[in-house]
């Protein structure tokens, strides 16, 4: 019985995928952050060339993008792979300072990517298998991402 409800659980979450990230007050679009969550076994060539574009290669990779719309293309071509979410200033400050490295190139710069630690208390009650909106990890977590973020720099 629990895993018809379980399995019910999760086509409703599958089904609501359209995210429209709203813009900030000054019009221009809000920073997002994209972990990755799963890694290479049974994964497309397609998504995981999506993934290489978005720079998060391996686990717990982060990358932060403005919100454009090729960009959440992007985001939800790979939703069964990533989680994300808008990430704040403070947050992205932190991640700069303490997991920010030089780009070999450009010595003012750093990397696109962030590595980052396997988070605190893990993921999720559900683990990594499952959408964030029935208690799992991957998907769409909005300002809550702020919270993973920090939980994986330790």
């Amino acid at each position: 019985m629990k895993e018809a409800k379980g399995k019910k659980n999760m086509k409703e979450a599958k089904g609501k995928t359209n995210v429209n990230v709203a813009p900030t007050p000054e019009g221009q679009e809000p920073l997002i952050a994209v972990i990755r969550v799963r890694g290479n076994l049974r994964v497309s060539e397609k998504i995981n060339d999506t993934l290489g574009m978005l720079n998060v290669y391996r686990v717990n990779y982060c990358s932060v993008h403005k919100a454009t719309p090729s960009i959440m293309g992007m985001i939800k071509k790979v939703k069964d792979t990533v989680t994300w979410g808008e990430i704040d200033e403070a947050t992205l400050k932190r991640l700069i300072e303490e997991k920010g490295e030089p780009n070999p190139d450009d010595k003012k710069k750093t990397k696109s990517f962030f590595r980052l630690n396997a988070p605190l208390k893990g993921y999720g009650r559900k683990g990594i298998k499952r959408p964030f909106k029935i208690g799992g990890a991957l998907g769409y977590r909005g300002a809550k991402i702020n919270e993973i973020i920090h939980r994986m720099i330790h």
